[in-house]
């Protein structure tokens, strides 16, 4: 899958649990609650356009992978989406930033789409 994700804040609102919770491991930070989520999306200063890249899972688990980028600056995203009774309950996101590849590995890897 390749496509760019849009959707407004009241939109994403929707389809989260009342006890939804989001946990991002690299900034120690856990956001409690869909109403918590809400506000502080609306109030970020300047939300990333996010490119999905991969969606896979099954059941009440899925992973999705993304590239956000921040205005120029690029993270890939690592997004472990965790549903109950058909609405987002839990979200863990893992960024990282993209690097250059040693040279030794030249020999055994292609450029990735």
């Amino acid at each position: 899958m390749d496509g760019q994700l849009a959707l407004s804040a009241e939109a994403e609102h929707e389809l989260r649990t009342d006890d939804y919770v989001l946990e991002m491991p690299q900034s120690g930070e856990r956001i409690a609650g869909r109403d918590r989520m809400r506000a502080m999306q609306q109030e970020y200063p300047n939300p990333p356009s996010i490119q999905v890249l991969r969606i896979t899972g099954a059941g009440n688990y899925f992973v999705v992978l993304g590239r956000s980028d921040y205005g120029g600056d690029i993270y890939y995203v690592a997004n472990v989406v965790e549903f109950r009774d058909g609405r987002i309950a839990r979200e863990t996101r893992v960024y990282g930033s993209p690097f250059d590849p040693p040279e030794w590995r030249a020999k055994y890897a292609s450029p990735a789409d």
